[in-house]
């Protein structure tokens, strides 16, 4: 059952953050006058990878308990 908590978490985090990003990223906060990145968009942009980092870690562990090697 864990296991299976795991792989839909990991699922949900894979679909939502990308989209996420992309409404983010076109976002008239994301840039500067200039063009350049900004705050919002670096912070949101370390948060979204952190996220799928969590993705990652939850996919691994989801699919090394369904083996029965965890």
């Amino acid at each position: 059952m864990l296991a299976i908590l795991l792989l839909v978490n990991a699922a949900f985090n894979v679909i939502v953050w990308p989209q996420f990003f992309r409404r983010i990223s076109r976002d008239e906060r994301a840039r500067d006058a200039s063009g350049r990145p900004t705050a919002f968009l670096r912070v949101h942009a370390i948060l979204i990878g952190v996220a799928l980092l969590i993705a990652l870690v939850s996919a691994v562990f989801g699919i090394l308990s369904l083996a029965g090697a965890v």
